[in-house]
């Protein structure tokens, strides 16, 4: 974080944080909710300043219970995830991964794909998805652990990821241009926050929970 956002915080430690103000879509943009609607679905308005941008990658974290925030000065503004905390893009020609945040994927420790056909991944940054337009060179760069394209000897379940047995096994798959490290991959139950460990709409502790 910022040396003067974290001057903020320790000068003001009781500010109280705010809900319902920002979002981020599945294309990794985010949105601001001047009307404070972001939890009750509001489209939001697209922040398209660059220093803005910066200002929220640079600032952005989570808590202990998987909640992610934008550290606004002293106060914490909680983030409605529409997809995931993290989407990731091929940053380079070689299929390379980055955050929507700017920040290098070197690490997938587990992959999954949910009933809609998007692909999510547990990374060293937290638990991402990848961008849709990148889904499909992403699933073409994949290899099994003997080197073969996943594509060329996919299993019957990665057509139609909802529909498979829940004894389903996982495969160990690599993905070259992040990694030679085995990973993983399955078809994801329930939710993905669920399953990854984030909470896609961080609500306000009521005075009654605290």
């Amino acid at each position: 974080m910022d040396s003067d956002v974290l001057a903020a915080m320790a000068r003001w430690p009781d500010v109280p944080d705010a809900h319902g103000w920002l979002s981020l879509d599945a294309r990794g943009r985010w949105r601001l909710h001047p009307a404070g609607d972001a939890l009750a679905g509001g489209p939001g308005v697209s922040i398209s300043n660059p220093g803005i941008l910066a200002f929220i990658a640079r600032n952005y974290g989570h808590d202990g219970q998987g909640r992610w925030f934008f550290q606004n000065g002293p106060q914490r503004v909680f983030v409605r995830l529409d997809a995931a905390p993290l989407i990731l893009r091929q940053a380079d020609a070689a299929g390379a991964l980055a955050t929507h945040a700017g920040h290098a994927v070197s690490r997938v420790d587990r992959w999954a794909l949910d009933a809609a056909g998007r692909l999510y991944a547990a990374t060293e940054h937290g638990p991402a998805m990848v961008e849709d337009r990148h889904l499909p060179d992403v699933l073409e760069r994949m290899k099994l652990t003997s080197g073969q394209p996943l594509l060329d000897a996919a299993p019957g379940w990665l057509a139609d990821p909802g529909r498979a047995p829940d004894a389903t096994p996982a495969i160990p798959v690599i993905y070259p241009p992040v990694s030679l490290a085995p990973a993983p991959l399955a078809p994801l139950r329930g939710p993905a926050g669920k399953a990854l460990g984030f909470v896609d709409r961080p609500e306000p502790v009521s005075s009654g929970n605290a």
